[in-house]
């Protein structure tokens, strides 16, 4: 196991960030850490990097505290909004990142050719765009082709583009053991790429799974379908909330979706373009969050 989170408890003055919280990311591992502004979030990353001691509880990363040099040399991290010296060129702030691990300049000229930099190894940080510094933040965290990869929302700032370049590097290093930790707001990144999420909310982790396995657990589902079955007769199926119809189209909300294309059938064989679908992800956030709001107060 690469990083193991037990019990882990952190306190401002009378204020619980992390109120014992467990986590765990293997090798080859894609984990997304989900969950609203206030959370818990930062305090959980900023405790696995090393950079704040918890109240309690212990965070081991490759079976080490990362508290210690030598442990966080296996970690690659990319955190928000973090300065780059303005003085400093791409290279020797790549070059510097490498010293820093243990690393030597090829793999600095490596992970700037990786996230696109070779052609700006000269430029000056403060000259940079904005999507430009950020991929300069990842080729610091790839620099030391670290055994973890912790990413807080990696791609503020990227294009579509760069961003599909930048997930298809993470797949290829994922798959070449590299264990990933990823907070994002981008729901539909999470649930694309992600083995499995853990939701945070008020400082406990309320949910965790796959992606399919949390939009299971809202029951709710959509059907949509071109169908000759009036909709008065579809707003009487059991388990049916809402039902919009127009011109031989039916879009239908309901708790489950077996009953309402049983009957779409039986009454209407010739149904056509028939779709069930799963309630999104970020709805499932939501009333993860809203159900959960007394139990973590």
């Amino acid at each position: 196991m690469l990083l193991a989170v037990h019990d882990l408890r952190h306190t401002y003055g009378d204020e619980v960030a992390l109120a014992g919280v467990d986590l765990s990311v293997d090798a080859g591992e894609f984990v997304a850490l989900l969950g609203p502004n206030g959370a818990g979030k930062t305090t959980l990353v900023r405790s696995v990097i090393g950079l704040i001691q918890p109240t309690s509880g212990s965070v081991r990363v490759a079976g080490g505290s990362p508290a210690r040099a030598e442990v966080r040399r296996r970690l690659g991290v990319v955190q928000q909004d973090v300065g780059f010296p303005s003085t400093l060129t791409v290279r020797e702030i790549v070059e510097g990142a490498a010293a820093r691990a243990g690393a030597g300049k090829d793999r600095a000229k490596a992970a700037m050719t990786e996230m696109g930099l070779a052609d700006l190894a000269r430029r000056r940080a403060s000259n940079l765009s904005g999507g430009q510094q950020q991929r300069l933040q990842l080729a610091m965290g790839l620099v030391a082709d670290p055994a973890l990869l912790v990413l807080d929302e990696p791609t503020v700032g990227l294009d579509a583009a760069s961003r599909k370049a930048f997930w298809a590097t993470l797949e290829e290093r994922r798959n070449r053991g590299t264990g990933i930790l990823l907070t994002t707001h981008i729901v539909e990144e999470a649930a694309a790429l992600a083995d499995r999420i853990v939701v945070l909310h008020k400082g406990r982790v309320v949910a965790e799974g796959t992606p399919s396995e949390l939009q299971r657990t809202l029951p709710g589902r959509r059907v949509t379908a071109r169908t000759s079955v009036p909709a008065e007769v579809l707003r009487a199926v059991d388990g049916v909330v809402s039902v919009t119809a127009s011109d031989g189209e039916v879009d239908i909300a309901a708790t489950i979706a077996e009953p309402v294309v049983r009957t779409m059938l039986e009454l209407d064989p010739t149904t056509s373009d028939l779709v069930v679908a799963t309630a999104p992800l970020d709805d499932v956030l939501i009333a993860l969050t809203n159900e959960t709001k007394e139990m973590v107060a």
